[in-house]
């Protein structure tokens, strides 16, 4: 009699995982900038960009029929993707702190004259509601959300690039 397949013996539960994470982060910053008003900076917005990456791609990993080989190689893109988000947050950190100076973007005033068509499209979508990148919009126990990403990041990047090394979780049982 063949034993059912459950979540926990799945060669999906990796990507499935990834794909919630990725959704739950991207819900809290909408959360925190709707809801609460927490203003995000620019480095806050590129902070996101990696989490809605790493979350297609654990979509594209959940496709039926991927051969685990494929599905071990997109986790573990997914977990450099995470590594990337490290370094944007350990950057903004860094500029928090000032311990260097941020992007020229972060530096122009809010308002500014936009320098491309996609920019211009967010000026006039949210018209000066940027942030300062180095002043600290919202922090928990003296850590900004910065700081608590690139904590997440590293061990999302670690756990991804570790469960595409194993083999055991990729064979359905």
């Amino acid at each position: 009699m063949a034993v059912p397949m459950t979540l926990a013996h799945s060669p999906r539960l990796v990507p499935l995982s990834i794909l919630a994470v990725c959704a739950a982060a991207l819900g809290a910053a909408l959360v925190l900038e709707h809801v609460l008003d927490v203003r995000p900076c620019i480095l806050c917005l590129w902070q996101r960009v990696p989490f809605a990456v790493a979350g297609v791609l654990a979509a594209v990993a959940l496709l039926p029929g991927l051969a685990p080989r494929v599905r071990r190689g997109i986790v573990a893109v997914c977990g450099l993707v995470f590594l990337v988000n490290m370094g944007i947050a350990g950057f903004h950190v860094g500029v928090e702190q000032h311990w260097w100076e941020g992007t020229a973007q972060c530096a122009a005033p809010a308002g500014g004259a936009p320098q491309s068509l996609a920019e211009m499209r967010a000026a006039l979508e949210s018209p000066s509601q940027l942030a300062r990148c180095d002043e600290v919009a919202w922090s928990l126990f003296g850590i900004s959300l910065p700081g608590y990403n690139v904590v997440l990041s590293l061990v999302l990047g670690a756990a991804s690039l570790f469960a595409a090394r194993r083999a055991a979780l990729w064979n359905a049982r």
